[in-house]
């Protein structure tokens, strides 16, 4: 890695630090982080895995995504936010997902605020209210921040709306995951591509 927090591949292409060692984190830098997510489902997945990431490996989540859409109905808000109790301890009993209590009950409070918050515009309209104007680019690992003014203030307008285990710091890796910001480095070959500001 240089000092600058890019990695080059063998044809010479720059990318993210952190994009390095696997497969599973080139093809997420490459084709998703940055790039904009709208929409209730995939705002609420995002949203959810983000939560579930909370103390672990993002490479964990992304390695048992699909078992999550699985688990979670396809992060359907209304199939979701329909859980039980009987719901609850079939997710504990399932060692593809994370399982941690606090999170899948989040993730069903969660996607009952998803429901309830289409009378008022829906997750869509109320999460990219808070993508800034615009910033600048990061230049080095770090200059990217773990949370900002934007991403605290959107946690407190998701708390106000009923959702749970959403601090600031979850509330900008799903910013920078959704497209919000674009926190490719400098000199990465995918800074200003499909994504928010930068």
């Amino acid at each position: 890695m240089s000092d600058s927090g890019l990695v080059a591949d063998e044809r010479g292409l720059a990318r993210c630090w952190w994009a390095a060692g696997t497969d599973d984190y080139l093809a997420y830098h490459d084709h998703e982080w940055g790039v904009a997510v709208h929409g209730e489902t995939a705002l609420y997945e995002r949203l959810t895995l983000e939560a579930f990431q909370s103390g672990l490996s993002w490479l964990t989540i992304l390695r048992k995504r699909e078992r999550f859409r699985a688990a979670f109905a396809g992060f359907q808000a209304d199939a979701v936010a329909a859980f039980g109790e009987t719901d609850v301890e079939r997710l504990m009993a399932d060692p593809s997902i994370v399982r941690n209590r606090l999170k899948i009950r989040a993730a069903i409070s969660n996607a009952q605020a998803v429901v309830r918050l289409r009378e008022h515009g829906g997750l869509d309209e109320l999460f990219w209210s808070f993508a800034p104007a615009g910033r600048l680019r990061p230049r080095t690992p770090a200059d990217v921040p773990a949370t900002t003014a934007e991403s605290v203030e959107l946690t407190r307008a998701l708390k106000r709306n009923g959702f749970v285990f959403v601090g600031p710091t979850t509330a900008y890796a799903a910013m920078q995951a959704c497209g919000l910001v674009d926190d490719h480095l400098a000199g990465c070959h995918r800074a200003g591509r499909e994504g928010g500001g930068g």
